[in-house]
């Protein structure tokens, strides 16, 4: 009992918040913000361009997949050229594409740019959740990458919505250039972040094509990436599914599911820090499952806010609690590659989801894209329960 009393004591003595850990999180709020002003106006630009739902599907999933084929690299190189370098280059290289977009004027060109800006925002994401796990306490790991995902949450709170409210106040151009200096905030910032220096790792050509994740991340990523395919269904055709029902409020919706992450990621990483996944990840499973059916079905505006909120409880709960299992996984040396390895997984998720409900909705409608998501979301709890019989 006394050494439990005094491990709480030392726990409660690291500290968290500290000037670094407050720039790295204001970064990624801003970059976030940007992003997530991105997710519903994107579709409505394809749309614009004359488009189809395939089209959006497409040009989804190729930002998403082409982060993914760089997270590996991006990973060594944490360990190899450094923090900052890398993060720096991925907020660049986001500014410049998101900037690009304000003057597209056809979809190949637009589908080219979004390549480009998946490598950025790969870049760009895997260095800032590395950077968050060496400023956080390792007893503190569950809690402080709570924390740091608030930041995040912080912007979904506010990207959607006002990225839909500037689309219908502004044009394409004016709109892109706005998230465009809202990345310049982010790179900045990032300038002002005392990076924690790591020992060098050589760079070894031979195996790096090989060595392209963190086998022990493989667990918790692989139940993530069933879980973020309903995500692909959400951030690519929710809006145009509302649209086509006549239900208002789908700028409520991402405020209800933004409001609802804040709050759980208030308690689930210290649910995790202190009884591991087992106490978060078929709840927050079974919520997001009941969030899917209820955009499947669809009735009216309340059930498009409740969903939101389900959801958001949901992934709010699970997302840290995976991410922080990667990471204590892993060696202190291979961090970079876990979160490269998790956010990885996260991208090919919500890539191919993409893909996938771009067809369905082309051949059976939108509905059946968020009963398809919760499958998937089955899937996962299906896997970890197999996990968890294994285990014992």
């Amino acid at each position: 009992m006394t050494s439990k009393i005094k491990t709480k004591a030392i726990q409660h003595q690291e500290k968290i918040w500290t000037k670094d850990f407050a720039l790295v999180c204001l970064a990624n709020f801003f970059i976030f913000l940007g992003f997530q002003m991105t997710l519903p106006t994107i579709p409505l630009l394809v749309k614009s361009l004359g488009g189809t739902d395939q089209v959006i599907g497409m040009i989804t999933g190729i930002f998403t997949l082409s982060s993914l084929l760089l997270r590996p690299y991006a990973g060594h190189a944490l360990e190899s050229k450094g923090r900052q370098f890398i993060y720096m280059t991925g907020l660049a290289i986001f500014v410049v594409s998101v900037g690009l977009y304000a003057i597209i004027p056809t979809i190949g060109l637009l589908f080219l740019v979004r390549m480009v800006q998946g490598v950025g925002w790969g870049f760009s994401t895997t260095a800032t959740g590395t950077i968050a796990t060496d400023l956080i306490p390792p007893s503190r790991r569950g809690e402080g990458m709570g924390y740091f995902g608030l930041s995040g949450n912080l912007a979904l709170a506010f990207g959607p919505t006002l990225g839909l409210t500037l689309a219908g106040l502004l044009s394409f151009t004016q709109l892109f250039l706005i998230i465009a200096t809202l990345g310049i905030v982010s790179f900045l910032l990032a300038t002002q972040i005392g990076y924690k220096k790591v020992e060098a790792i050589p760079n070894k050509s031979i195996t790096l094509k090989l060595d392209i994740f963190e086998k022990s991340s493989l667990k918790p990523s692989t139940l993530l990436f069933f879980i973020t395919v309903s995500f692909g269904g959400i951030a690519s055709f929710l809006p145009l599914y509302t649209t086509q029902k006549g239900i208002t409020g789908i700028e409520l919706y991402f405020l209800c599911y933004a409001l609802a992450l804040l709050i759980s990621r208030t308690f689930a990483g210290r649910l995790y820090d202190l009884k591991g996944h087992r106490a978060i990840f078929l709840p927050g499973s079974c919520l997001i499952v009941l969030a899917m059916l209820l955009l499947s079905w669809l009735p009216n505006s309340g059930a498009l806010l409740i969903a939101g909120a389900l959801y958001g409880f949901g992934f709010g709960s699970i997302q840290p609690a995976l991410q922080a299992w990667a990471i204590n996984e892993a060696p202190a040396n291979r961090r970079g590659m876990a979160n490269a390895t998790f956010y990885g997984f996260f991208d090919l998720g919500i890539g191919l989801g993409a893909m996938i409900f771009g067809m369905v909705a082309g051949l059976l409608g939108y509905s059946y894209i968020y009963l398809i998501a919760a499958c998937s979301v089955i899937i996962s709890m299906a896997l970890y329960i197999g996990l968890l019989i294994r285990t014992k």
